[in-house]
């Protein structure tokens, strides 16, 4: 078997894992106990944050722990929009964002909101001008994602921050689920930061929502006491500092880990480029974990299946996305559906081997004459 579906989910790294194990086996007291099981777990999470908040420059009550990066996300947009809508009920998105955005924001156009999306220029990116102007007194929310799912395409989030980081009545969100461990970027100014650690060799089952202390949110879940008010639910420990480590290791390792990724993104580039029939969907902004391939003639989910058969995973588009559907981010880029519909993405990670590339290039091409 050959995986090269990384940006749909990573195998947990063996330090996680082991940590892991080691809190859920000896750690197994209710941290909201008030006894010394209860009083050790606590310890431990509030170590773990520490951290967490130690990287993104925050506090540890400026950190909320969710099951998952869709549940971030849609806290983020339900809960700003029904925190904030005496204030306005206008909020941007830009059109290469993840459904668990895109699906909430449909949902609340039903409720009155009013959703814009912020369109990307010729390279793919949000065009920061246009957003300016999109901009109203009514504007209470600017989602937009550190890196798309499909292209790796790094936004400007530092310079939209750095706009929005003076306009007091805007909250700015940017979901960094498929940038952090990949790209440095400065998300100091930014309101709101959705992490999934199951991206980043962390744990399934729990995400990471960086919220700056001068933003307020509506909670979506309620019930018992947890680590924060914005998110009802006991902590489970183990989740939590499993998470930390995984943290930790993304940013100590990043360097490395782009180093040999970007030989084996170059392996793929030359190996297609003379291929007339193979567009390479990538810019020069996008980030080298992530290679879309357009393929002439062959269908993504035929290509898909028939790269399965022989033990070759990876995916037509974000793994969300219905099967058979073009991909909305191909087409945003290109505007060409033909593309759309049959382009490939092949996500890579510093666990693969040059030998994985070569075989997975042999199995390529072979798939590729029986197709076309």
């Amino acid at each position: 078997m050959i995986y090269l579906d990384y940006a749909a989910s990573t195998p947990v790294d063996i330090d996680v894992l082991n940590n892991f194990i080691d809190i859920t086996k000896n750690y197994y007291g209710n941290p909201n106990s008030n006894h010394d099981m209860g009083f050790d777990a606590k310890k431990l999470i509030d170590e773990a944050s520490g951290n967490i908040a130690s990287v993104f420059g925050c506090s540890n009550d400026e950190i909320i722990y969710t099951s998952g990066a869709t549940e971030s996300n849609n806290l983020v947009i339900r809960g700003v929009s029904e925190r904030y809508k005496n204030r306005g009920k206008h909020i941007l998105v830009s059109s290469l964002e993840h459904n668990s955005i895109i699906s909430v924001c449909s949902s609340l156009q039903e409720a009155g909101f009013e959703i814009e999306i912020i369109p990307v220029d010729k390279n793919g990116l949000v065009d920061v001008e246009v957003l300016k102007k999109m901009i109203r007194e009514e504007t209470i929310l600017v989602s937009v994602c550190s890196v798309d799912s499909e292209i790796g395409l790094v936004q400007p989030i530092e310079e939209i921050a750095n706009y929005l980081k003076d306009k007091e009545n805007i909250i700015f969100h940017t979901d960094a689920s498929q940038s952090f461990g990949k790209v440095n970027i400065d998300y100091s100014n930014c309101d709101l930061i959705t992490l999934a650690p199951h991206k980043f060799y962390g744990m399934n089952g729990v995400s990471i929502l960086i919220k700056r202390s001068n933003v307020s949110l509506k909670p979506i879940i309620l019930g018992g006491k947890s680590t924060t008010v914005y998110r009802s639910g006991t902590p489970v420990t183990a989740l939590i500092t499993s998470s930390s480590v995984a943290v930790s290791k993304a940013v100590n390792e990043l360097d490395e880990r782009v180093e040999h990724i970007s030989k084996l993104n170059k392996m793929i580039r030359n190996h297609v480029k003379d291929n007339s029939n193979i567009r390479i969907n990538n810019t020069d902004k996008s980030i080298v974990h992530t290679l879309n391939l357009s393929i002439k003639g062959i269908k993504s989910d035929v290509f898909v299946s028939k790269l399965n058969d022989y033990g070759v995973m990876v995916s037509a588009k974000t793994s969300c996305c219905p099967l058979n559907s073009p991909s909305k981010l191909i087409y945003a880029l290109t505007k060409d559906k033909s593309l759309a519909s049959t382009s490939i993405r092949i996500s890579l990670s510093h666990l693969t081997t040059e030998e994985e590339i070569n075989k997975f290039l042999e199995i390529f091409d072979k798939c590729y004459e029986e197709l076309r």
